[in-house]
């Protein structure tokens, strides 16, 4: 299989399935807990009709939209995940240079493995800081600082990740940062050869954005769960968010958003944006799906605060439920982590260009000539 046989979010899974190591790809596909969450964030949409209008003009079909105040040519972009150089040995360079080549916005977190200078000076495209709140402030401040003099453009603080999720399948694994040569993980690796000659053999592993703060940037010894429970403030508050907001000055997003509730608050502390999302099912085992919560959050802030729904997105017939409901844009996390780690650059673009396509395909099918025409009276549940 080659990534010219990829056609489908599956394909690709099915392709960086046989090129990484088992640890490393169980830790893209797997939840938390039971994955009951993991599951529900795709089934979701299946509870959604689309309905279509026939002979309406759609030879010219208008995709772009606006988000966190950056215009982008289809409603989908990367969300921002972590330590892409576990994926391939390009990294956050190669799914950046995507982005920007496919006219989508990239973004990179605070556990990436390249640092937030490398790619200000690698891309001018739109770019999206992913922020989580240390116990050493000092560290926070320093990364929205950095993320400004770098050129980013917009910024979101991730909420729901103040302690790690229970993800069992990288226990069974041995899953580690970095990677280690262990006898249960050797027979995985001895099968994996290019993979394991790039990792070991190239540019060593390191958290590029706080290497320089913490001696934990280079050296996890069991897992980026280690980091998360060590290092990731729990006493974080809606105060300690309202100061993130006012210090970046610029659209700001709130990332693990699931209630209306939360959502009025975003907006009373000056968030331009929320993400509605579960952290890809692998927090809280047996929350809602973010597709369920949109509609009602929506009707309750949608004239006021952007909506970005994240989660479970695998078909461009996803996107344009999301959008029939009132979100602004979507973003996806799993689906160009598995293409990175199936073709690097190439993959990623490849799978956005395959998304833009079923998004346009879908689009005319709807007989939508943009995706503002796309509202409620598009859609009933079952």
């Amino acid at each position: 299989m080659k990534l010219n046989d990829c056609h489908n979010f599956d394909d690709y899974r099915r392709l960086a399935k046989k090129k990484l190591p088992s640890p490393i790809f169980h830790y893209i596909d797997g939840g938390s807990d039971d994955e009951v969450t993991l599951k529900r964030n795709t089934e979701s949409f299946n509870k959604c009709d689309l309905i279509p209008n026939v002979l309406t003009d759609v030879s010219n079909v208008d995709l772009s939209t606006t988000v966190l105040g950056q215009k982008i040519d289809f409603p989908l972009f990367l969300a921002a995940t972590a330590m892409h150089c576990l994926y391939h040995h390009h990294g956050e360079r190669a799914t950046a240079m995507a982005a920007k080549k496919m006219g989508t916005m990239f973004g990179i977190s605070t556990m990436a493995t390249t640092s937030i200078e490398e790619i200000g000076e690698l891309t001018n495209g739109p770019k999206l800081f992913q922020l989580y709140i240390h116990k050493d402030r000092g560290l926070t401040d320093n990364l929205i600082e950095r993320c400004r003099k770098a050129g980013f453009n917009s910024m979101c603080l991730t909420v729901d990740t103040v302690v790690a999720g229970n993800r069992e399948r990288d226990h069974r694994t041995g899953f580690t940062t970095p990677p280690r040569l262990t006898f249960g993980s050797l027979l995985s690796f001895a099968l994996h050869p290019g993979w394991t000659l790039n990792h070991f053999f190239r540019e060593k592993f390191k958290l590029a954005n706080i290497i320089h703060s913490t001696e934990k940037g280079s050296s996890i010894d069991r897992s980026v769960i280690e980091y998360i429970n060590e290092q990731f403030d729990p006493s974080m508050s809606w105060k300690d968010a309202e100061y993130c907001v006012k210090k970046w000055k610029g659209p700001f997003a709130l990332k693990g958003v699931m209630s209306v509730e939360d959502a009025k608050k975003a907006i009373d502390i000056g968030c331009t944006a929320i993400m509605i999302s579960n952290h890809g099912g692998r927090q809280l085992d047996g929350s809602r799906a973010p597709f369920d919560q949109l509609m009602e959050i929506v009707d309750a802030v949608g004239d006021k605060i952007e909506v970005i729904l994240d989660g479970g997105i695998r078909r461009g017939t996803h996107v344009l439920k999301a959008l029939a409901l009132g979100a602004k844009a979507c973003s996806f996390g799993k689906g160009y982590l598995f293409a990175l780690g199936a073709g690097g650059q190439e993959g990623v673009e490849s799978i956005l260009k395959k998304m833009k396509e079923e998004i346009k395909r879908d689009m005319i099918l709807m007989g939508c000539k943009s995706v503002k025409e796309l509202d409620k009276s598009k859609v009933s549940f079952r």
